[in-house]
């Protein structure tokens, strides 16, 4: 590693598995000191052990205003400042389509998905402003945010209102020196793609098997993503190196979202169905 990040103190939602988990592996090897916050307290406690010093983790419920307030001011407490905010933890929501998505469903979906990005620019804007030192907002967008049809009605639109937040944040805190970006990922291979689908999750890996070795060359670069290709660009947006880079949605998705995937969509659904029966 190159110590891109040595000396910087982070804060990662949903760090305790899949695309979190990834970038609190490579913040800590690159030299930062992280604050994991998830809801999955053993495993938390299990990464913990690992890193010692480099990282805590707190439980947090990332759809609790009052609980990201917290988060900060004791990530603040145990590390003594903060450098970059990881807007990362969501989930599937409400699977419905258009035609059936009830309000309860949708505002349940909104709340993990986008409300919670918002309120995570809110508390470490505040925090970064307090110290007088800027900081790097980072947020977990997704391909479905900036194309119909690769998802759900509520995640899709939820995920589109994430990058609206990126965006406003430019207007608003660039000029505190906040920056505020977002990583739209592709077809990741991750414990919620597994869920998605209604697959077990301690069959989470075999089906990531599976549909990496079915589905990879429907993507233009051949193959299909992994939480580490993720984790690698938010180590950059959370560096020095992405200084003057700021109110950008990057898609890592192999290509897919420049270019028209045709039966991409369908072809997913079958996979996972052949899986299921099997």
């Amino acid at each position: 590693m190159t110590g891109l990040l040595e000396g910087k103190v982070a804060i990662v939602t949903g760090g305790t598995s899949g695309i979190g988990l990834a970038t609190v592996e490579r913040f800590v090897a690159e030299g930062a000191k992280v604050a994991i916050a998830d809801i999955q307290d053993d495993l938390g406690a299990s990464i913990v052990d690992r890193f010692g010093e480099s990282a805590t983790y707190f439980h947090t419920d990332v759809t609790d205003e009052a609980a990201i307030e917290a988060l900060v001011a004791a990530t603040v407490e145990r590390f003594g400042k903060l450098d970059v905010m990881y807007n990362n933890a969501g989930a599937q929501g409400d699977p419905s389509p258009i035609l059936e998505l009830g309000a309860a469903g949708f505002d349940k979906t909104v709340a993990l998905v986008a409300r919670s990005v918002l309120l995570g620019h809110k508390y470490a804007a505040r925090q970064f402003q307090a110290q007088g030192t800027g900081g790097s907002i980072i947020s977990t967008a997704s391909a479905a945010g900036m194309q119909g049809g690769w998802a759900a009605a509520g995640y899709t639109i939820s995920k589109h209102a994430v990058i609206g937040i990126v965006r406003q944040a430019v207007a608003e805190l660039a000029p505190l020196g906040i920056r505020s970006n977002a990583i739209a990922p592709g077809i990741i291979m991750t414990p919620i793609m597994a869920r998605s689908f209604g697959v077990p999750l301690e069959e989470a890996v075999p089906f990531a098997g599976f549909l990496a070795d079915r589905l990879g060359a429907t993507q233009p670069i051949g193959r299909v993503g992994t939480a580490d290709d993720i984790a690698k660009v938010a180590t950059f947006l959370a560096s020095d190196l992405a200084g003057y880079v700021t109110g950008v949605t990057i898609p890592v998705d192999g290509g897919a979202t420049a270019i028209t995937q045709g039966t991409f969509a369908t072809e997913v659904v079958l996979a996972a169905n052949e899986y299921n029966q099997r």
